[in-house]
């Protein structure tokens, strides 16, 4: 599995601010670790800009990112050690395979669901959802406009809430067109 980042608390706070030492060919390639596309893939879409594997390593160093593992479907922010980059992990060098143990089992026996009772997701859940379906196929499809979408972008990753991104859906379904924009459209409904 190819290696991921996604923004830390403090990584999106210096990116809403503007109060980080980021250059700005570090800060286009910082805006695109969305915990989808790999470390390969932001270097080739910024190679254009001068962003190399050193400028990455100082955005983990000043703890702006932190690897996003997709797991069974799920996502992981706990590091593989065998997928590490030395260069890019260099808390992880010396750790080899067989000083990390395996995880213990969740459950030791089957699950009793008998007397679970089923919740009925409130409108604030369902907004919640339907923005966390949303927001990244924003980030991908402005992403993907490279630098004609830079602060549509910028725009799109300040959005914290459904109602925030939807304002922002016109011009985003105005910069990539009707055909594309129809996703993004179907999950902010």
């Amino acid at each position: 599995m190819p290696l991921t980042y996604h923004k830390t608390e403090a990584g999106q706070s210096a990116l809403h601010n503007r109060a980080s030492p980021l250059s700005r060919r570090q800060r286009s390639a910082f805006i695109m670790f969305d915990g989808r596309r790999s470390v390969a893939d932001v270097l080739r879409l910024t190679v254009g800009l001068g962003v190399t594997e050193d400028d990455i390593v100082q955005m983990r160093r000043l703890a702006y990112l932190e690897e996003h593992e997709v797991v069974s479907g799920f996502f992981s922010a706990t590091p593989s050690p065998s997928t590490l980059p030395p260069s890019l992990y260099p808390e992880f060098a010396a750790v080899s395979l067989q000083s990390v143990d395996a995880p213990a089992p969740l459950l030791s026996g089957p699950l009793d669901v008998s007397n679970a009772s089923v919740k009925t997701p409130t409108p604030a859940a369902d907004a919640h959802a339907s923005y966390l379906k949303a927001y990244p196929l924003a980030t991908r499809l402005t992403a993907e406009l490279g630098l004609r979408g830079f602060l549509l972008n910028l725009a799109v990753e300040s959005c914290g809430s459904r109602e925030k991104l939807r304002e922002l859906a016109p011009k985003i379904g105005a910069a990539v067109g009707p055909k594309k924009f129809r996703e993004l459209e179907d999950a902010l409904r």
